[in-house]
């Protein structure tokens, strides 16, 4: 994936970014570089991104120092099967759901040996939404051995501009939870 740019958007934690575009290999440098120190690693888990957001973190020259690899769970099939999502979490709150991608985020960091697991679900478009999860609505997670955080949103734009900016979502999540 080549450099991005995107229309400003903000943090998990509702703080716009410091720049008026984002740059998804700059962010990606970044959080290899918050990494770097503990030499930690990190594993993805994918859905409506379909590998955009593993593209992004192998864009960069020395990735596989930090990059161990991922999953694309696109369906809730290969979401169980693969990452050990429950069952009742699919059929309860659904696979666009905070629990859900706590879920991946933590199977996928101990399926890999990660330090880092991060995972994206959420509804691209320009089908598939509702009135409680409409086209848009992305849920990013983030997995470490003693801690995890989740993050929501709902993205303007048509599927595209969704799924990129899942990426820089994702990507953002993980920076944080590194540098904190």
């Amino acid at each position: 994936m080549r450099s991005t740019s995107l229309p400003r958007p903000s943090n998990a934690f509702g703080k716009p970014l410091a720049t008026d575009t984002v740059d998804v290999t700059a962010l990606a440098q970044r959080l290899f570089s918050a990494l770097e120190p503990r030499c930690g690693t990190v594993a993805v888990a994918e859905s409506c991104t379909g590998g955009m957001l593993g593209a992004a973190l192998t864009e960069l020259a020395g990735s596989s120092a930090y990059f161990l690899g991922g999953v694309i769970a696109y369906s809730n099939a290969v979401k169980q099967d693969l990452l050990g999502v429950a069952r009742a979490t699919i059929d309860g709150v659904g696979a666009v759901s905070e629990q859900c991608v706590l879920e991946m985020a933590a199977s996928v960091r101990q399926r890999f040996g990660a330090d880092f697991g991060i995972a994206v679900s959420g509804i691209a478009g320009p089908g598939g939404g509702s009135d409680a999860k409409p086209v848009g609505t992305v849920w990013v997670a983030v997995a470490t051995n003693d801690r995890s955080a989740a993050d929501h949103r709902v993205h303007p734009g048509g599927r595209s501009e969704v799924r990129v900016r899942a990426v820089v979502q994702a990507l953002t999540l993980a920076l944080e939870h590194a540098s904190g």
